[in-house]
């Protein structure tokens, strides 16, 4: 009988919760518009393809690195605030199936306006990070993924911080609660939508550029949003808390078994595992971990 290698199980379950890290970001960015607003945000994809190949773009144009970030980023801001305002604002109290295929059809606009603006040419974008290993204590562990996971982790303290503990924050939590309350007290709920269209495009921008450093800027970019719907079926639509949790546990479950039992599901399962847990969890908890459970009264 084979003894288990503690060493290699260490390295795999590292590299699968470094790319939950990664998960998690995209899932942040559904989550912000799902809990002030209740729209389940499919163009998140297309904001973040539009934020990776604008900055790339730019980049390759001459624009110096840091000026083009900063451009991209007031690109994406106002992009996410007009989105809001021309989409999302004249659609408020429709059944949410309308607010859905709304986002799907802005996710095809907004992805013909990246091919109008620069093409459909793949881009190779880099971050001056080397994807090569280093050793830890005898596990490897890619340079680029482990960079990857600290901006994202940073994205997501931040966020959480900037959310509980500022007026802002502080004001999106009593929207996200009930809405009817917070329109009762004065809060102006067009105004904090803006703000929160806007955060979701920072997240775009930085969840656009990881990814893209990863795999390369490309229109299949935008179907990164399929990895974050089984981490919103475990964590909840709309916790932070449960986007982080979720990504973690998709990251390293579907690692794990692509390694120690692929082989006996033909191998590839990684591209599918991590569905067949968000279906069980759909059975048993659908409201996934930390989500709220909706309690009507009749």
């Amino acid at each position: 009988m084979e003894s288990f290698d503690y060493l290699f199980f260490l390295e795999v379950l590292t590299g699968g919760l470094l790319s939950g890290v990664m998960y998690s970001l995209v899932a942040i960015g559904f989550v912000l518009i799902y809990k002030t607003s209740g729209v389940l945000n499919f163009a998140q994809g297309a904001l973040l393809l539009f934020a990776a190949l604008t900055f790339v773009s730019l980049v390759e144009r001459g624009v110096p690195f840091y000026l083009a970030l900063v451009l991209t980023f007031a690109i994406m801001v106002l992009l996410g605030i007009g989105i809001e305002r021309a989409v999302l604002r004249p659609l408020v109290n429709k059944p949410p199936i309308t607010l859905f295929m709304a986002t799907l059809g802005l996710s095809y606009i907004i992805e013909g306006a990246a091919q109008l603006l620069w093409g459909t040419q793949v881009h190779a974008l880099e971050l001056g990070i080397e994807d090569v290993p280093f050793e830890f204590h005898g596990v490897f562990i890619s340079q680029f993924d482990l960079f990857a996971s600290a901006v994202a982790a940073l994205m997501v303290i931040g966020l959480t911080l900037f959310f509980r503990y500022t007026r802002v924050g502080l004001t999106f939590r009593a929207v996200a609660d009930d809405q009817f309350a917070a329109l009762a007290v004065g809060l102006r709920l067009p105004r904090i939508w803006a703000t929160v269209w806007a955060t979701s495009g920072l997240v775009a921008l930085v969840a656009g550029l990881l990814w893209g450093a990863r795999s390369g800027v490309q229109f299949s970019l935008s179907l990164v949003v399929l990895k974050a719907l089984p981490v919103l079926v475990l964590g909840g639509f709309d916790s932070i808390a449960g986007a982080i949790v979720g990504g973690l546990l998709i990251g390293a479950s579907e690692k794990l078994a692509e390694v120690y039992i692929g082989e006996y599901f033909g191998g590839g399962i990684e591209g599918w595992f991590a569905y067949a847990i968000a279906l069980v969890f759909l059975l048993i908890r659908p409201s996934g971990l930390f989500g709220q459970k909706l309690v009507e009264r009749v």
